[in-house]
């Protein structure tokens, strides 16, 4: 599609959503550049589960959204199967021993046609055989269509092209605001200086509402505070996403694993810098808790590890598309932003070329909070 005197704009956000959002941009002829308060990918995007999922409930906008990113995912994995970064094993998770609980979820999954399965420790092998199934309560949900993605190669793949499209990246801008003429968005002003665009799309992370509030818009934030964990290569050879009451783990490049949980978030002290802090300990009491996930005795060792904003808006539902309070300023604020990243950048890219709301995001309006 092209774009008649080619649209300028600028993506504020150096994470997937932005990244993707901008590489969308130029495939339809706008003139982009990318700008980031640090470097790309050094917020939440570096530190994602970024598991594949639609599971559980949730609204059914949201639930048709999660499907058609996962949908693009799809795509992206028919073209490059080869990928160590991407990849369609399935998702299994189980409760604290409750089967009611368990069989509840089930059973909404399957109202919906989401790909649902009840296992046992004496079948969750079919489902992937390195799950220790001493570990199992009576039952867990085996979702064979989910998948992960590691968003730092991700970010990689789609930066490229977005270079190779003619787009502009400028990293380490610092703090950025949106600057207004006669209410509409005309650009953005960063400790670089300012910089002219007939669009902007904020895509900041948990610090979208920050960035928005000078402009008179009210996004409620609940952003959580949360951890990766990159362990050391192991010879355990998971495929599935594992999401447990202890851990949560998933395969990630080079034979290593990536865990989260919350369990952990009254451990995590904030220091005066701004920066976050957690006792080795705790961290290590982490990878213990995967490791039992584990068939075998051998135990996760922690490589690394990440602490910050997860994105969430205060009600749990993305946030996309063009405020009304400030005409040119698009927002992009969502948890499950590794789902929604290739779709979310096709489809708010549609709206800003078009001019015309897109039907799947049309209830996901910031107004809502009005």
């Amino acid at each position: 599609m092209a774009v008649k005197n080619e649209m300028k704009v600028v993506v504020l956000g150096g994470g997937v959503i932005g990244v993707s959002t901008a590489l969308e941009l130029t495939r339809r002829g706008a003139a982009v550049t990318l700008v980031t308060e640090g470097a790309l990918c050094s917020g939440a995007s570096g530190r994602s589960l970024s598991w594949l999922n639609s599971a559980g409930e949730r609204s059914r906008p949201y639930h048709a959204l999660r499907m058609a990113g996962i949908d693009r995912y799809r795509t992206l994995f028919a073209q490059h199967p080869d990928l160590d970064w991407l990849r369609f094993d399935g998702g299994v998770c189980w409760f604290s021993d409750d089967e009611a609980g368990t069989q509840a979820r089930h059973a909404y999954e399957k109202a919906h046609g989401y790909d649902s399965q009840l296992m046992t420790a004496d079948n969750v092998a079919l489902a992937d055989a390195t799950i220790d199934p001493d570990a199992l309560p009576s039952q867990a949900i085996f979702n064979a269509g989910e998948g992960w993605v590691s968003l730092p190669q991700l970010t990689d793949y789609l930066v490229n092209q977005f270079r190779a499209h003619g787009g502009e990246v400028i990293e380490h801008a610092g703090k950025a605001s949106v600057i207004t003429e006669d209410g509409r968005a005309c650009g953005i002003r960063s400790e670089l200086g300012e910089l002219r665009a007939d669009v902007v799309v904020v895509a900041c992370g948990p610090w979208t509402p920050d960035v928005v509030a000078p402009l008179g818009v009210t996004i409620p934030n609940g952003s959580p505070v949360s951890m990766l964990v990159i362990t050391e290569p192991s010879r355990h050879e998971l495929k599935a996403v594992l999401n447990t009451p202890r851990a949560a783990i998933r395969p990630n490049p080079g034979n290593r694993y990536a865990l989260d949980h919350d369990w952990y978030e009254e451990d995590i002290r904030q220091l005066a810098g701004g920066d976050y802090q957690i006792d080795k300990q705790v961290v290590a009491k982490l990878a213990e808790e995967a490791s039992r996930l584990l068939r075998g005795n051998e135990s996760l060792s922690v490589e690394s590890w990440k602490i910050g904003l997860k994105p969430i808006p205060g009600d749990g539902d993305p946030v996309l598309g063009q405020l009304q309070k400030v005409p040119g300023c698009y927002v992009a604020f969502t948890h499950s932003g590794a789902t929604l990243a290739l779709i979310v950048g096709e489809l708010l890219a549609d709206e800003i070329v078009s001019g015309e709301k897109h039907p799947m995001l049309a209830s996901f309006g910031a107004e809502r909070f009005s």
